[in-house]
């Protein structure tokens, strides 16, 4: 591990070790400059420049310089400007006195800078003063071929003919003009103010001239101006009265317009209340009495619909009613009909029965009734609260015999009844029995009914 840290420490250091080395050897030249290599194997690729010179041009690009063996400068390729300010004696042998300014820098192509280099490398603060003092002698020498009025009506072709002149020198040195401008030519004599002045004093004459005419022309077109204004004037109060007369009665009828408009407002206004009232009052109140007459004309509707329902399920129930009615009293009748003519066919078949064997009759119908004859005789002793019973068992015997014996003392009187309807004795037959068959079938009837309720005594002591 520690040689690991180690190898790791030593790496880092070399690389910093190789950065360092790499920015101390490695320079690059800025667009406005050019790096001028001296020194150990620097010499230059364009052989018609700097090779003789033994340096190296490099712009636009970077190059390695070897510390202690080559050398590396900057030279600016940036614009540079120098005011000129020269006094001058004209062909005239006029003083004057020229400001002005030249725009100047070192040339892009190698000749130049390598010009530019071997003169003004350690020197470029110079540059200025030394191109100052090339201008100035060139134009001290172009100004004393002209007079004043050539440097004054001419002057870009004094300019021309400066930079045209210093061309050649300002190439040696390795440096390019970009502008040159004279900006002032002055003189102390006043040879320059003296040549203005008549044409001044024409400008001024004529300007006074011009002046009064045109005041002359300004009187005249004021007087005219004056009058069109005062026909103006008079035209404009007439359209201004007639104008107003326009707009009184465009008041006018506009108040009119205004008055009909209120009305016609208030028209609708009155319209609509109205109209809100029917809508908010008289409608409501229409639907709600329309709404009232409907819900009574249909209850009333309802209860006619109901009354007549309810009559109709009367009459229909009345119907049912007697039809039913109807159909129960003929059923009714039909049954009693049935049951008469039945009980008929029974008395009658009995009536023969009886004409023919009375005895047989009353026997049977004695027999049938016997368990109503006994039950009755038996009732005599349920109603006796307290019974003392004369001669023991055989008391009660005869007791019981006597009550049994009511039977045949019922068909002895059955007989003597009907003998004595018949008018016959007891066991006649023939042909008469038949008349009296029927009155002797009730005759039995009663008998039996007789018999059995007087067989039940009150209930008491015995």
């Amino acid at each position: 591990m520690p040689g690991i840290a180690t190898m790791a420490i030593i790496a880092v250091a070399a690389g910093v070790g190789l950065v360092i080395i790499f920015k101390m050897i490695w320079r690059v030249a800025e667009p406005n400059e050019a790096l001028i290599i001296s020194g150990l194997g620097a010499k230059a690729h364009n052989r018609d420049t700097a090779e003789s010179l033994g340096f190296k041009i490099v712009t636009g690009k970077g190059v390695s310089v070897l510390p202690g063996f080559q050398t590396c400068r900057r030279l600016s390729l940036d614009t540079r400007a120098s005011d000129l300010d020269v006094n001058c004696v004209t062909r005239q042998g006029i003083k004057v006195h020229v400001r002005g300014v030249v725009i100047y820098k070192v040339g892009d192509d190698f000749a130049s800078i390598a010009n530019a280099a071997r003169r003004f490398l350690d020197q470029q603060k110079l540059m200025d003063d030394k191109t100052h003092q090339l201008f100035a002698g060139h134009l001290r020498s172009i100004i004393g071929h002209l007079t004043v009025e050539d440097l004054i009506h001419n002057r870009e072709g004094l300019t021309n003919e400066v930079r045209t002149s210093s061309a050649t020198e300002m190439g040696k040195l390795g440096l390019v003009v970009d502008s040159l401008q004279i900006q002032e030519i002055e003189d102390d004599s006043g040879y320059i103010q003296n040549l203005g002045r008549p044409h001044a004093a024409a400008v001024a004459s004529a300007a006074r001239i011009a002046e009064a005419g045109r005041n002359q022309e300004a009187t005249m077109a004021e007087q005219a101006a004056e009058r069109q204004n005062a026909g103006q004037i008079r035209d404009t109060q007439i359209k201004k009265a007639e104008y107003q007369g326009q707009v009184d009665q465009a008041a006018a009828e506009a108040r009119q317009q205004v008055i009909l408009m209120e009305t016609k407002n208030a028209e609708l206004e009155a319209d609509k209340t109205q109209r809100r009232l029917e809508s908010e009052i008289r409608k409501p109140a229409d639907a709600r009495a329309y709404e009232q007459v409907t819900l009574a004309q249909a209850e009333r509707q309802e209860r006619i619909a109901h009354a007549e329902a309810a009559a109709a399920e009367i009459r229909l129930k009345a119907e049912q009613q007697a039809e039913a009615t109807r159909v129960i009293g003929e059923a009714e009748a039909a049954a009693t009909r049935t049951k008469g003519l039945a009980k008929a066919e029974a008395i009658k078949a009995r009536a023969a029965a009886l004409a023919e064997n009375q005895e047989a009759v009353i026997a049977q119908q004695l027999a049938e009734k016997w368990p109503e004859i006994v039950e009755a005789g038996a009732k005599v002793f349920g109603n006796v609260d307290n019974m003392v019973v004369l001669n023991g068992a055989d008391g009660l015997e005869d007791m019981l015999a006597k009550a049994l014996t009511l039977g045949g003392t019922g068909l002895g009187l059955a007989r003597t009844l009907l003998s004595s309807m018949n008018g016959q004795p007891p066991m006649t037959t023939g042909n008469g029995a038949a008349a009296a068959t029927a009155p002797a079938v009730e005759v039995v009837d009663a008998v039996v009914d007789a018999k059995t309720d007087s067989a039940v005594p009150p209930r008491g002591d015995t």
